[in-house]
């Protein structure tokens, strides 16, 4: 007999997905007899499995129709966003129980959008008497080794232009920690290679340092997993970092740390920002993050470098 589904959507990117890792171990506690599948995009399939909360992933690209062929899910479950368009889109597969934000004829909380993003989602669940732990985030350990054991990772691309600091600070702090013998590698992804070759250059380190574009999701996880430490800006490694513990030195600009930084009860991560938050969606760096500087990075990597003892 086909186990029942809880069909769940958060059709964005990798750390959207981190970010909703104990929301969907509280669905998995609250479903144990279903078959738990995340509607998100295909490259996060590896991951979304090492959750241990997902069954499957449906791919799902973009918010839009959900290609479900299956017969109705018994649970839909909107993770993705406040909707309207995210909720129509489950409503539409006419689950017997639908978990949202509050929208016209779905009973649900209403939306706040001054909490963190890990809360917003437990938050969701317990209004339906689902409980789920907000510092249930960690990840488990992919099988393949790290690429390049104890490296120190610095990751200048951020998606975003507002939320990506200089290159040509990425690649100070680059040379600084190489010239220290730090292993120092540059990560990112394929359409970053060219940012990334960039700082490698700039801070003098072999070719073979760029693994930007280089690595599947996954060698990314297992490359986090193992790091030294992470410098990067406000996304998806960092939570990566936090998924392993592994430390972090984590820039933020526009937005504030409140809202998506990594939890402040964990020393091993240390947040840089200048208080102020501004427009995500800026062309150009976000003033506040122009206000951290090269010496602020290292001295933060310097701290965490020492507290593990690697120097």
């Amino acid at each position: 007999m086909n186990r029942r589904a809880v069909l769940v959507l958060r059709a964005l990117g990798l750390g959207d997905l981190l970010t909703a890792v104990p929301a969907l171990r509280g669905l998995r506690a609250a479903y144990p007899e279903h078959r738990v599948v995340l509607a998100a995009p295909a490259p996060l399939r590896e991951l979304a499995l090492l959750t241990g909360a997902v069954d499957d992933l449906l791919p799902t690209p973009q918010l839009g129709p959900v290609n479900w062929r299956q017969p109705p899910p018994a649970v839909a479950v909107n993770l993705h966003g406040r909707g309207p368009q995210s909720t129509c889109a489950l409503r539409a597969l006419q689950p017997t129980a639908l978990l949202s934000h509050a929208h016209p004829g779905v009973p649900g909380p209403k939306w706040d959008g001054d909490l963190h993003e890990v809360v917003r989602w437990c938050r969701m669940l317990g209004y339906f008497g689902i409980p789920a732990d907000p510092s249930d985030l960690d990840l488990n350990h992919p099988r393949a080794p790290s690429p390049v054991p104890r490296a120190v990772i610095v990751h200048p691309g951020c998606g975003f232009a507002a939320r990506q600091w200089p290159t040509d600070r990425y690649a100070a702090v680059a040379r600084r920690l190489a010239g220290t013998g730090l292993l120092v590698v540059v990560t990112g992804t394929a359409g970053e290679r060219a940012l990334a070759r960039q700082v490698a250059t700039v801070a003098g380190l072999p070719e073979g340092s760029v693994l930007a574009g280089r690595t599947t999701l996954t060698e990314l996880a297992a490359l986090v997993a193992d790091a030294t430490v992470v410098i990067c800006g406000d996304t998806g490694i960092a939570h990566l970092a936090t998924a392993y513990g592994t430390p972090s030195v984590v820039l933020f600009g526009p937005v504030s740390p409140r809202h998506w930084g990594p939890p402040p009860e964990r020393p091993q991560h240390r947040v840089l920002w200048a208080g102020s938050t501004g427009d995500t969606f800026a062309d150009q760096p976000d003033p506040g993050l122009l206000q951290i500087t090269t010496t602020d990075v290292l001295t933060a990597a310097d701290r965490l470098i020492d507290l593990a003892g690697i120097r």
